[in-house]
């Protein structure tokens, strides 16, 4: 499936202010509503996200049709990569480790603001190294 490259970015924005409130809160309820919105994006498809329906809601018709389409599997990843790390620091936050969920909230926020301001997706770039890591031929030691 291909996507609108816009749509992930757009997401990355409020998955930002939603991680800097978490951090500036302490909030591990608002860190698992951000957990269940990367879920659906990781598991569901980026379209069913929240962050998705907004932003082909309110935003892209007002920007029009993108110049190109990238494939949605990157973007999915990095959804999952960022549920990990919010399932982590919701269980930091929940159970008294708040360091856990610091940590855990503030390299999520990292990500997310790559994306974000800079349009550099870790998540993504994951999932390509790990692609190009099981099509490489293994050698054997000679």
């Amino acid at each position: 499936m291909q996507i609108d490259p816009r749509g992930p970015r757009f997401a990355a924005v409020l998955t930002s202010l939603v991680l800097a409130a978490v951090l500036i809160t302490g909030s591990g309820a608002l860190l698992a509503v951000q957990a269940l919105i990367f879920a659906v994006g990781a598991f569901a498809g980026l379209q069913y996200s929240p962050y998705g329906w907004l932003y082909r809601t309110l935003v892209r018709p007002r920007l029009g049709p993108p110049r190109e389409t990238e494939d949605a599997r990157p973007p999915r990843f990095a959804q999952a990569v960022g549920l990990g790390f919010a399932v982590v620091g919701t269980t930091g936050y929940l159970t008294g480790l708040t360091w856990l969920g610091l940590l855990a909230t503030a390299a999520a926020l990292a990500a997310a603001f790559l994306n974000a301001a800079f349009g550099y997706c870790l998540g993504c770039e994951m999932y390509l190294l790990l692609r190009r890591a099981q099509v490489r031929p293994h050698t054997q030691p000679g």
